[in-house]
Order: C-alpha cells, then sequence, then structure tokens
C-alpha cells in the first residue's frame, strides 16, 4: 500500500521526536520543536547526544526530500507531530483548530481581502496552524505573517512550523494583550482564547473591561485586535455561539457598532462539537474606516456539516452572491 506525502514526512517527524524524547528526557513536543529545527538547519543542533543516538537522527534525516513536498503537506505532518504531542500533555490552553474550520477560514480571507500584498496577524497564534493554514490557500498573494502567544513552547513549534514551511512569519513570546511592538496588519485570524483574564490592572486599559471581576479575556481579544489592525482591514474570529447573549454582550455590541462593521457570521456545524454549549461560530468584522461602508444586509449563513460535498458548495456559491451584492 502506497503511504502519502504527510505519512510518509510524519514519520519521520515523528520517529526523530521519540528518539530525542528519550535521550533529553523531555516531552514530545519539545523534542518536536527540536527535530523541526534540525531538518529546517539541516544538522543536527543538540549536544551531547551517544554517537548511535546520532547516527539514528542522521539516517532518518537523510531520507527525508523536504524540497519534494508542499507547504500543506508539512503543515499537515506537523500537525499530525503536534495533535499526538497535545493529547500526552493534555493542557488546556493546547487546542488546535481543526482543519476544516482553519481551511474555511483561509477561504473567506481569500474572498474578502483582495490585496495582492498584506500583512496578515493571529494574536492567539499557538502553534501557527491557522496562520499557516490561511496562508498556505493565499495563492498568488504575498503575505507576512505575524503571530503573539505568551506560552514559550507553543511560539517555539510556530517558529518551526512557519520555518519548514518557508512562511515570512514574525513571532513574539509576550502577553497578547499588553501593549505591541507591531505594524498594523491588514487583516486578523484567531481562534479567540474563551475565559477570564487575570490581569485586572491592564484589563482596566480596555473599553470592554468588566466593571466587576475578572475580564472576558474573548472581549479583550476582540479590542486588542481592532486597535491593530488598518482603517478597512478585515477581522475573522473563530468565536463561541454565545459571545452576543453574555451579561457583557451589551457593551461588546456597542463597541462594534462605534469601531467595525459586521459583514458575516457563519455558524459552524452543530455535529463538529461534542457538546452544544461548545459550539463555534466564525465572525467577520470589518474595521471603519475613510470610504468603508456597512454590506446591506449582514452574510449570515448555518453551515451544513462539512464532509456533505454538495450542501458545502451551495453555501459557497450564495457566499459569492453575497459578496457579488455586497461588494
Amino acid at each position: 500500500m502506497k503511504i502519502s506525502p504527510v505519512e510518509d514526512l510524519f514519520s519521520v517527524i515523528n520517529d526523530t521526536a521519540i528518539i530525542l524524547q528519550e535521550e533529553l528526557s523531555i516531552t514530545f513536543l519539545e523534542a518536536l520543536a527540536e527535530t523541526g529545527e534540525n531538518i529546517f538547519q539541516n544538522s543536527i543542533l543538540q549536544e551531547d547526544l551517544s554517537e548511535l543516538t546520532e547516527k539514528r537522527l542522521k539516517k532518518s534525516y537523510e531520507s527525508l526530500q523536504l524540497n519534494s513536498h508542499t507547504a500543506e503537506e508539512i503543515r499537515k505532518s506537523f500537525q499530525l507531530a503536534i495533535l499526538k504531542g497535545m493529547k500526552e500533555s493534555a493542557q488546556p490552553n493546547h487546542q488546535m483548530t481543526p482543519d476544516a474550520v482553519g481551511l474555511l477560514v483561509g477561504y473567506l480571507v481569500n474572498k474578502f481581502v483582495t490585496k495582492s500584498t498584506y500583512r496578515l496577524f493571529d494574536p492567539a497564534v499557538g502553534t501557527g496552524n491557522l496562520l499557516t493554514t490561511v496562508m498556505n490557500q493565499q495563492l498568488e498573494k504575498e503575505i507576512d505573517g505575524m503571530g503573539i502567544d505568551i506560552d514559550d513552547l507553543l511560539i517555539k513549534l510556530a517558529y518551526v512550523n512557519a520555518n519548514l514551511q518557508q512562511h515570512p512569519v514574525e513571532l513574539f513570546n509576550q502577553d497578547s494583550l499588553e501593549p505591541l511592538f507591531i505594524e498594523l496588519a491588514d487583516a486578523v485570524v484567531s481562534d479567540l482564547p474563551v475565559g477570564f483574564y487575570p490581569n485586572d490592572v491592564r484589563a482596566n486599559d480596555f473599553q470592554l473591561k468588566s466593571e466587576k471581576g475578572h475580564s472576558y479575556a474573548h472581549h479583550l481579544f476582540i479590542e486588542q485586535s481592532l486597535n491593530y489592525t488598518k482603517p478597512g482591514g478585515y477581522l475573522f474570529f473563530i468565536i463561541p455561539n454565545g459571545l452576543f447573549e453574555s451579561e457583557e454582550a451589551p457593551k461588546l455590541h456597542q463597541y462594534l457598532k462605534e469601531t467595525a462593521y459586521i459583514q458575516g457570521i457563519l455558524q459552524l456545524p452543530l455535529s463538529m462539537f461534542r457538546q452544544q454549549n461548545a459550539a463555534k461560530s466564525i465572525l467577520i468584522l470589518q474595521k471603519k474606516g475613510e470610504d468603508v461602508k456597512a454590506p446591506k444586509q449582514v452574510l449570515l449563513v448555518n453551515l451544513p456539516s462539512l464532509s456533505n460535498g454538495v450542501q458545502v458548495e451551495s453555501i459557497l456559491s450564495k457566499i459569492d452572491v453575497w459578496m457579488a451584492e455586497n461588494k
């Protein structure tokens, strides 16, 4: 049975990560960052490895023809390895956006952002999977990526991920809700971290701060993203379905009314989520600016199961019609 290029690449990444994990007594995810860096630098960077380990690694790396793989094949194989590592570590902040959702966000970015060169920002970049999924779909466009994450292991994985796929991405390891020293983005993509932001002093600088107790991190991420987006820029957020139903929702409504136009809300199929209260949607915003007008009507879509090709095609053609009427 012929194995696919993704499986072929995954097996080398996985095997070499296991070798480093055992030899260095580190977690699989840490070993994954190490082996990814070796592959990118085309050399074994770890010191004090046994001779046998070096030989085994060298043999595996030499079987690899990275140039014969597309960026998307590299992303998928690296993603499989990360998912394996996340199952082992099972940290709540180590969650990955499902591939089907990433591809859909990429499709929407391609439709809305028509510039041939632009800056794309993910303020909760994690391992860089959503950012690079979107970048891989913007064919014929030159994109500079930017990503921020507070988790140093995730940002290291994002760095290796982007390097292996040869994407120009700037990455910053910091609290995304602190002041940022970045250029304004033309577009933002983010799977919003949902929960409470523990730093009440910093939250005070935001319009969307809560009057009592901790503020919602996901609300602050929306405000922070808009602050670092150019006028007229687009933002694509993966949001909890109950975003506009919480007690803080009226304030969010008012804030969005002042700063942005809601272009669309696409509700993801409930079948994608184990529990209904974990269900999500994609929110599309456009930051207000000169010559930026509200759409005649907001694009509201209930997505069918993404495995139902015929229904998905029908929805995509509806989106095309909406685009033609509202652009």
